[in-house]
Parts: structure tokens; sequence; C-alpha cells
């Protein structure tokens, strides 16, 4: 491939996370959580078991195409399926646990994919992921049930309670402040990811390896960090704990502007891990403003956020790299975002202490 097609290649990611996120939602809210993520999971492996037979750069194109189009599909229907089956009490938890077993399949996911096709060709290794795929299409079909409560009523979140009633997620002002919120909370970990191979070859003349064992931390320390939040946000403030994750974000990004190896692999460790612990808990506590039918809606509308910024942060990135000559006007940048994301939090958080006041003053 040229350069200019290894690009489009990459980054049609972003554009198709914009194009179907909302469509994904739509989907989930009309035939259920269960039918998507069982369709959208086969359709992933289908897309990469004809990217490993690909003979050329169009049909390499178009599977990547179907596979990451079907992917944002599956995305927005597990994080459907997390929202409205997990207790109010453990929501942060389940969404902690989503992130942990996420992570988890980053770090063991790439080396196993290499060393099939170390030994047995590429197109073996797409082989194998298509076959992860498809065993979690399986797995959905075979295990994701719906408990009925006594007397056959479903309870309050059931599976099928993504098609009963609710106030459109589309005319929520809070589910767009949250999309807003979950978008510059992953613009860091979505830039730091593109960027630091980059970063850490021309600033620290690291190899190839070496670049890989700085994301290879953050996601390890992602991990436990995504369990650890999800169990504080359960039984502690969830605005404390999301705000002092922001916090967190705000010294790290700075810190990765220095000229020492060990800070800067640390920084980006805390950035990609907070980052996306964040995330992941934005999405949980969004999970809990509109119930019912409009679960869906809801991540499907968060889920374009993360989109817009998970394209727009890179690029971002990019031009600042361009203009500067250097990396560190970008990572200013990110500090800068985390900044502006606690103080959306704060607003949101007094927004609703005030409707809470309202609502129990009219009562």
């Amino acid at each position: 491939m040229s350069h200019t097609q290894i690009g489009l290649f990459t980054g049609m990611y972003g554009l198709l996370a914009l194009l179907l996120s909302v469509p994904a939602g739509l989907a989930a809210k009309r035939y259920g959580e269960k039918r998507v993520l069982v369709l959208a999971l086969f359709l992933v492996g289908f897309g990469l078991f004809m990217l490993g037979r690909a003979p050329g750069f169009f049909t390499a194109f178009a599977s990547r195409a179907l596979w990451i189009g079907a992917y944002r599909f599956a995305f927005v229907g597990v994080l459907t399926a997390i929202a409205i089956t997990s207790p109010p009490s453990l929501k942060g938890s389940s969404m902690g646990l989503l992130g942990s077993v996420s992570s988890l399949a980053t770090v063991i996911g790439a080396p196993f994919g290499s060393k099939i096709g170390e030994g047995f060709g590429w197109r073996t290794g797409m082989t194998a992921y298509a076959c992860a795929a498809i065993l979690g299409s399986l797995a959905i079909w075979a295990f994701y049930r719906q408990q009925p409560q006594e007397g056959g009523r479903l309870p309050m979140h059931p599976v099928s309670s993504s098609r009963a009633g609710g106030r459109s997620a589309f005319r929520s002002p809070i589910v767009w402040a949250l999309t807003a919120l979950v978008g510059m909370v992953g613009m860091a970990s979505y830039s730091v990811t593109f960027f630091v191979p980059a970063a850490a070859t021309t600033v620290f003349k690291m190899d190839a390896m070496g670049a890989s064992l700085v994301i290879s931390t953050g996601y390890v320390c992602a991990i436990f960090l995504n369990l650890l939040s999800g169990y504080l946000m359960d039984h502690y403030s969830k605005w404390i704990v999301l705000s002092s994750l922001l916090a967190l974000l705000i010294p790290a990004s700075i810190a990765m502007t220095s000229g020492n190896e060990l800070i800067f692999r640390i920084a980006t460790a805390v950035v990609l891990a907070g980052g996306f612990a964040a995330t992941n808990q934005v999405y949980g506590l969004a999970g809990s403003v509109l119930r019912g039918r409009e679960t869906g809606n809801v991540m499907g509308v968060l889920s374009l956020g993360a989109g817009i910024c998970g394209y727009v942060g890179p690029q971002m990135l990019g031009v600042l790299r361009e203009w500067t000559k250097g990396f560190s006007a970008g990572w200013y940048m990110m500090a800068g975002f985390a900044l502006l994301t606690l103080i959306e939090l704060i607003l949101i958080k007094r927004h609703g202490e005030k409707n809470k006041a309202e609502r129990e003053a009219a009562a």
C-alpha cells in the first residue's frame, strides 16, 4: 500500500464511528441489543476472514469497512446490554469490568495475532481474529438471557426494556452534555495511542518494541484502574471519583512534555489508564440517565461523541506537530481539554443538584 492508502485504510475507523454510532443505537432500540450483538459480531468475523483472503487493496478496503462498520454496532450493543442488565448499585463495577476486560484483550490480542502471523502468515492471523469474533457471537446467542420476575413481569432493566417506553434521548440536554463529556475524556487516550509511538521514536530514540511497551504499560494499568474506579463509583460519590480521574489527566498530560524518559513512560501510562477508566464510567453514568427503550439511543449518541473526538483529537495533534515541529504543544492541548472536561462535569453536577432541589420543592 502507499502511505495515502494506509492512511485511508486506518482512518476509516473514525469516519465510520461518526456515520454509524447513532444508527447502531437506533438498531439496538428497534431490534434489541441481543440481535444486534449476535449479527454484528458475526459480521465482524466475516469481515476479518475476508480481509485475510483479500487479493488487493480494494478488496481489503471493503473487508475492513465491513469489519469496522459491524464493530461499531457491536460496541454500542454491548454498552446497551451492560447498561440495562446491571443493577444500579453495580453500574460502575459493571462498566469497570467491561473496560478492564477490553484492556486485557488489547494486551494479549496483539501478541496473539502476531505470533500466529509469524508462524503461519498474517492472513492466518486475521482468520484467528475472525474465529474469536464468531465465538463471541455464539456466546451472546447462547448465554444472553432476560430474567423475568415473579408473575412473568419483567424488571425495570431487563434485556427487552431497551424497547419499552421512555423519553427521547435526542431531546435530552443532559445526554448531549454527557456526549461532549465522553468525547473529550476519550480524546486524550485516543490521541496518545496514535502519537506516543512517534513521540517515543523521535524524542527518546526508542525502537518499535520499546514504543509498543509504553502503550502496553498503559493498557495493563487500565486493567486494574478500571476495576478500582468501578468499585469506587458504586460505593462512594460518583462525581468525586470521576472528577479525581479527570483531575489526574491534567498533570499527567503536562508531564508528557518532560525530556526524562521514565517520567514520560509513567505519564503516558497514567493518561492511557485514566482516560479509558473515566470514559467507561461516563458510559455507566449515562446508562442511568434514560432507562427503558432509550438506552440504545443514549449509548449511540455517546458513541457518536467518542467517534468525533476520536477522529478530531489525533488530527489536531498532527496539525500542532506540523506547526511546532514538536509534540509538547499537543500534550498541553490534552491537558487543556482535560481541564475543560472537569469544568463541564462540575457544571453537570450542579445542574443535576438544582433540578433535584426544584423537584423536591415542588413535591
